[in-house]
C-alpha cells in the first residue's frame, strides 16, 4: 500500500510534481474524489503552471472513468473555479500550488456550492481509497465538456460591488505571473479605473517574484510603482488569485485587519445586524468596528474551514482573516480576493479623500506581524509561556487555537504551533510599537529560550 500522507494536508493537496504528484496518482485522486462526491458531474479548473493542463487532464480521467462527466474551465483563479462550483452546483476541483514555488502543484475540492472539503470531510477518505487502490468501477465513462466561465464570474462580481458612481482611480495591479493576470482585465472591463499592470503574463515559473504577496520583499516592486505613477492604490495577489492584498497611495501596505473591518462595515451597511466572522490573530479593532456598525462579531480559530462552519453555522455575511483571505456569504462562504478588492475600491471611489485617510480609521493598534520560532517540542514551550503569564493579574488566557494572553494593558498575543512544520507562529498587538516590541522580546525569551 503507498503513503500519501507527504501530499494529503489538513485543506488540500500538494507536492513536488513528479515526485509526488504525478499524472498516475492524479488520475486516481480524481476517482476517488467522484466517488466521494457522486455525480453528476465534476468542474475543473486550473492556473498557469507548467504541469497544470496534464494534471487536471488526468484528475479528469479518474473522474470519467467512474462514469461521472467533467465541465472543464480552463484557466482559473481558484476563486473562479468557486463560482463555477457554485453557479452550477457541482463538486470541483481547482489545480494549483497557490504560492508555492514553480516546482510544486496541488489540488483544491470542494463539494457542490463551493462547500469546503478538508481532512476531517472527505480528503482523508480520498487518502484511503488511493493508498489502498482503486478498484475497476465498470461504469460507462463520462464525458468532458469545456466551457468559458470567465465572463460570467466576471459579471456575477461586479453584481455583488456597484463602482458605476465611483469617481475615476488609478490602480496598479501586480498579478505575480499569476491568475491574477487573466482575471483581472475583465473584472476591471468597463469600470472607472484604469489599471496599471505589473506582471500580467501567465508564467508558472514566477520570474518576477514569488506569487506570495504575504513576504513583504514580494510587494516591493508594486510600492514602488504606485508611488512613480502616482496611483490611488495598489493590489497584489498570490499565484491563484484568491488573496489580495492591498497598499495605499503612499505604497504603505493596509493591513488585512483593516480591510476585514472596512468589508464588514460595508456589508453590514447593506443588512444591519448580520453576523461578521473573524479569526483570533485578527486586529481586536475587527470586533469593536463590528459592533459600532451594529453587528455581531464571533471569532473563530485560524483556517477556512472553520470560518466557513461558521459562517453557515451563523448565517454570517462576511467573514475575514489576517492572511488576506475574504469569505462572503454572498459567493457561497467562499474567499475571493478579487471582491475584498472591489469592495475597497468603492469605498475609496465613493469619497474624495486617499486610501490613506481612509483605511486609517480602522485600523487603531500596532501589531507584530507573524514571527515564526523553530523549536524541538512545541507543547513545552507553550506550557512554559502559559505557566509564565497565568499567574500575573489581569491577564486571561484562552486556548481555542494554540494560545492567546490578553494583558490588562491591552495588549495581547496569540502563540500557535504550526500543523506542517516544528514552528510556534507569534502574533502580537498592542496599543503602540514601544509595547510591541516589549511584549516581543518577552516572549520570544521563553519560546528560544
Amino acid at each position: 500500500m503507498r503513503d500519501l500522507s507527504a501530499i494529503f494536508k489538513a485543506y488540500d493537496i500538494r507536492g513536488l510534481v513528479g515526485e509526488q504528484l504525478d499524472a498516475d496518482v492524479v488520475r486516481e485522486i480524481g476517482a476517488a474524489f467522484a466517488r466521494l462526491v457522486g455525480g453528476p458531474a465534476v468542474v475543473i479548473g486550473h492556473d498557469m503552471r507548467d504541469s497544470s493542463p496534464g494534471l487536471s487532464s488526468a484528475f479528469a480521467e479518474g473522474v470519467t472513468r467512474e462514469g461521472v462527466d467533467v465541465v472543464s474551465i480552463g484557466l482559473a483563479s481558484t476563486d473562479m473555479l468557486y463560482f463555477a462550483s457554485g453557479d452550477l452546483n457541482l463538486p470541483g476541483a481547482m489545480f494549483t500550488a497557490s504560492h508555492n514555488p514553480a516546482a510544486y502543484n496541488g489540488i483544491k475540492v470542494c463539494r457542490a456550492g463551493a462547500a469546503p472539503i478538508g481532512q476531517d470531510s472527505g480528503l482523508a477518505d480520498i487518502q484511503r481509497d488511493v493508498e489502498q487502490g482503486m478498484p475497476e468501477s465498470g461504469a460507462t465513462p463520462g464525458a468532458v465538456e469545456q466551457r468559458d466561465m470567465l465572463d460570467a464570474y466576471a459579471a456575477y462580481l461586479r453584481r455583488l460591488v456597484d463602482l458605476s458612481s465611483s469617481r475615476p482611480l488609478k490602480i496598479v495591479v501586480d498579478a505575480g505571473n499569476g491568475m491574477g493576470g487573466y482575471t483581472v482585465p475583465k473584472v476591471f472591463e468597463g469600470l472607472p479605473i484604469e489599471i496599471v499592470p505589473m506582471y500580467f503574463e501567465l508564467d508558472g515559473s514566477f520570474p518576477n517574484h514569488e506569487a506570495n504577496p504575504l513576504d513583504p520583499k514580494n510587494i516591493v516592486d508594486l510600492q514602488a510603482k504606485v508611488r512613480e505613477v502616482g496611483a490611488d492604490a495598489g493590489l497584489a495577489f498570490d499565484g491563484d488569485a484568491d488573496r489580495c492584498f492591498v497598499v495605499d497611495q503612499n505604497g504603505d501596505p493596509v493591513s488585512p485587519s483593516a480591510i476585514t473591518a472596512l468589508v464588514a462595515a460595508r456589508e453590514l451597511a447593506k443588512e444591519p445586524g448580520s453576523t461578521i466572522i473573524y479569526n483570533l490573530i485578527t486586529s481586536k479593532a475587527v470586533p469593536e468596528i463590528v459592533t459600532e456598525h451594529g453587528g455581531k462579531p464571533v471569532r473563530t480559530r485560524v483556517g477556512h474551514s472553520f470560518i466557513k462552519q461558521e459562517m453557515a453555522k451563523t448565517d454570517a455575511i462576511f467573514g475575514g482573516e489576517h492572511s488576506a483571505h475574504y469569505y462572503f456569504r454572498d459567493f457561497w462562504r467562499a474567499d475571493t480576493g478579487m471582491l475584498a478588492a472591489l469592495h475597497v475600491l468603492a469605498a475609496l471611489g465613493e469619497q474624495d479623500g486617499p486610501l490613506s485617510t481612509l483605511t486609517a480609521e480602522y485600523a487603531r493598534y500596532a501589531a507584530s506581524g507573524e514571527i515564526n520560532s523553530t523549536v524541538d517540542d512545541q507543547k513545552a514551550r507553550l506550557a512554559a509561556v502559559k505557566e509564565t503569564y497565568s499567574g500575573r493579574d489581569g491577564v486571561t488566557i484562552d486556548e481555542l487555537d494554540g494560545l492567546t494572553v490578553e494583558l490588562p494593558s491591552g495588549a495581547w498575543f496569540n502563540l500557535r504551533p504550526s500543523n506542517t512544520e516544528p514552528l510556534l507562529r507569534l502574533n502580537i498587538e498592542a496599543p503602540d510599537e514601544a509595547a510591541v516590541a516589549a511584549l516581543r522580546d518577552e516572549v520570544l525569551t521563553i519560546v528560544r529560550g
